[in-house]
């Protein structure tokens, strides 16, 4: 299939994020990258552009958009991976030229810019796509078909957690970027670990159970001296079916580095899944021996099998999980263009949807915290 012309906003050659779509782009090569307004300046964007052989370099978004919409041979998808402060204006730039956004999380900075770019994608002939990667690793696509075949029943229960170590240390003052700039409120946003990784957690829940946050309890904490930021939080969930849930994000718990964690328990049985140890899934059917289904081993079935690239036992994960939502956007991009209406060919794709509830997740632990952890309707 001939490969999407891709352009990206942000991302310059010393960033973290920008070279996780790059790769993830190219994995399955489907996606070939012309074009980028790679930095906050002209310059820095050149330099930029020269080191990764980009051949078309541009000094802002604005820019990028109208010239790539008035070529012929222009890009047809934007990948946007700023810090979230620039998500929506970026974003609106290309929606309104008709080119497909693929957007780093969470959906923006504050919750008045995410219900304006809901809007303006609306309004758009082109699709939104948002990269929450942990959706596309192959067993949680696993769990989240046997929890909706029912070989759990009825969800009672939902635990996720995800802390980290980093900024157990003031990294934002020993000039750390990305520190820098996750721990600025006008940057990042009202939410500091809720909104950077609190909002995985929250999206891979609601997105394995199928089910909705509708109230919460949230206690914020700002541990690291002189940030206005929360770095870890404890929330309580309640979920409209009934279920219950607990979740907890941390950027200053020392021995943890990535530890992504989901429990699910039902009537019938109960999911466990560790994104460390991302090639098992734990399954424990009510009364019976716990069962260990492996990726692309016995047990695992079509939705894993569909995702994964090679045989069980070799190593995969964070990579290919974001390799999987460039590949599944191609599939959408090439049906839209086909004729193929975008709700249909968006799939499992996290969307606008997911976006919009992970910034009302984030505003409503903020609210909630703010009134000594009381409950609050999402």
């Amino acid at each position: 299939m001939k490969r999407i012309r891709l352009g990206m906003v942000g991302g310059g050659n010393d960033a973290f994020i920008g070279g996780v779509h790059r790769i993830a782009a190219r994995i399955d090569d489907r996606f070939e990258l012309l074009a980028g307004a790679l930095s906050s300046t002209p310059e820095k964007s050149e330099a930029s552009a020269k080191a990764l052989g980009i051949n078309r370099s541009y000094g802002s978004f604005t820019e990028m958009a109208n010239a790539e919409a008035a070529r012929e041979d222009g890009i047809e998808a934007v990948s946007i991976v700023t810090p979230n402060h620039v998500h929506a204006a970026a974003a609106k730039a290309f929606l309104a030229k008709g080119i497909h956004v693929i957007c780093d999380k969470p959906l923006t900075s504050t919750l008045e810019d995410a219900q304006s770019l809901a809007q303006s994608v609306a309004d758009s002939d082109a699709l939104f796509i948002l990269t929450h990667n942990y959706t596309g690793y192959p067993m949680i696509r696993q769990a989240r078909d046997m929890v909706h075949a029912g070989d759990l029943g009825d969800i009672r229960i939902v635990q996720v957690e995800y802390p980290q170590d980093w900024l157990t240390s003031p990294a934002e003052k020993e000039g750390v970027k990305q520190a820098e700039w996750r721990t600025d409120p006008k940057r990042s946003g009202a939410g500091g670990s809720v909104g950077d990784i609190g909002t995985h957690a929250h999206n891979l829940a609601c997105f394995v159970t199928g089910l909705s946050v509708e109230k919460l309890a949230a206690d914020l904490q700002a541990f690291g001296a002189g940030r206005t930021l929360d770095d870890n939080a404890h929330v309580l969930l309640r979920f409209a079916s009934g279920a219950r849930g607990m979740l907890w994000s941390s950027q200053v718990a020392p021995g943890n580095e990535n530890a992504l964690k989901l429990r699910v328990y039902g009537s019938k049985g109960g999911l466990e899944w560790s994104q460390e140890d991302p090639n098992y899934l734990w399954f424990t059917p009510q009364g019976e021996p716990k069962r260990l289904i492996t990726r692309n081993g016995a047990g695992a079935g079509a939705a894993a099998s569909a995702v994964s690239r090679i045989p069980a036992g070799h190593p995969e994960g964070y990579l290919e999980g974001f390799a999987t939502i460039y590949n599944e956007s191609a599939e959408a991009i090439r049906a839209v263009q086909n004729g193929t209406d975008k709700a249909t060919a968006m799939g499992l794709l996290p969307g606008i949807q997911a976006g919009l509830e992970g910034m009302a997740f984030i505003s409503a632990c903020v609210s909630s915290s703010a009134q000594d952890a009381a409950w609050v309707t999402l």
